[in-house]
């Protein structure tokens, strides 16, 4: 009797130190199931949605090109479901586009799409805002610090087609020599730099004398002055390298009332066009800022949903727009 108890409680012991390891197996997978989990909720990028707020900061509000990019922009964001704010400065001004930058961290932007100013001014402010996990995309003009991609126009060679347009006008009006004045934004902005140096590249070998360029902060009155100067200096054509220098251009070459003075320029708006069909502009290189806005923010979301776009930069085309 003794020895069959004894073997009953040796059963006993074993049954239960077998029931042991089997729960303490189920604990270890159930506690490793839970960590492969919280892993993958890490890496798997939550999915843009309409609290999403990307922020839009162009060098001024103002600018029809500005203004074009933006519905560009909000096209996209309905599309996408997520939200675009508008927050670009009044006008081109360093500062005021820095605190742009800071105040779209401060109200929660989980993106920034921007067109910089000059490409080291806002440099830091992008950088901080980076290290917040914000994702910068580009559109227009860059600054130099990296982006998830960029969307703008080939400008170099936007410019040359610029001044090509501008040779064949000339020598078709049997003007063979003279000398043509430049206006630009100012000596930062990358996107009007590269345009002024293919512009340049198209005279090259010509019997055309380039005049040192002049800057009128893309204000189309102060370009205007700038335009009125080259005129009476006697120059036979003028650069306008965007939207307020083209414009002050034509006006003054309007204003002048002389038919020889050959008037080129970029962006389009219906200033330009206006004078485009009055005759006292060539033609201009009209960009296409709604794709640059949409694309921008398409990019942006691609980005926050986890997808590395590799700093791509996509030439989004010009045309030349002629009475």
């Amino acid at each position: 009797m003794k020895k069959m108890l004894a073997l009953a409680c040796s059963l006993g012991l074993a049954a239960s130190l077998i029931t042991g390891c089997g729960s303490k197996t189920e604990v270890v997978s159930a506690t490793t199931a839970a960590q492969s989990s919280a892993e993958a909720a890490k890496t798997e990028a939550p999915a843009a949605g309409s609290d999403t707020m990307i922020a839009l900061i162009t060098m001024d509000s103002i600018d029809q090109h500005w203004v074009t990019l933006n519905e560009g922009a909000q096209k996209a964001a309905k599309e996408l479901g997520v939200t675009v704010q508008f927050m670009a400065p009044n006008t081109k001004d360093d500062a005021q586009q820095i605190e742009c930058v800071n105040n779209a961290v401060s109200a929660g932007a989980k993106a920034i799409i921007v067109a910089a100013n000059g490409p080291d001014a806002i440099s830091s402010a992008l950088k901080e805002a980076q290290s917040s996990g914000v994702k910068i995309v580009y559109v227009d003009s860059p600054a130099n610090v990296d982006a998830e991609a960029t969307f703008s126009t080939d400008n170099k060679a936007a410019g040359k087609t610029a001044g090509g347009e501008m040779l064949k006008a000339l020598k078709d009006a049997g003007v063979t020599s003279g000398s043509i004045g430049i206006i630009n934004v100012n000596a930062a902005t990358d996107s009007c730099v590269m345009r002024e140096e293919g512009f340049r590249s198209a005279f090259e070998g010509s019997g055309f004398t380039l005049l040192e360029t002049q800057y009128g902060e893309g204000d189309a009155a102060k370009s205007q002055s700038i335009a009125e100067n080259y005129i009476t200096q006697g120059v036979v054509g003028i650069f306008g390298c965007n939207e307020g220098s083209t414009t002050g251009a034509g006006n003054a070459i309007k204003a002048s009332g002389k038919d020889g003075i050959i008037g080129v320029g970029f962006d389009k708006s219906d200033a330009i066009l206006g004078l485009i069909d009055d005759g006292y502009l060539l033609c201009t290189m009209a960009q296409n800022p709604d794709v640059m806005g949409y694309k921008g923010v398409e990019a942006c979301v691609k980005a926050l949903e986890g997808e590395s776009l590799g700093g791509t930069v996509t030439d989004t085309g010009v045309s030349v727009l002629k009475k």
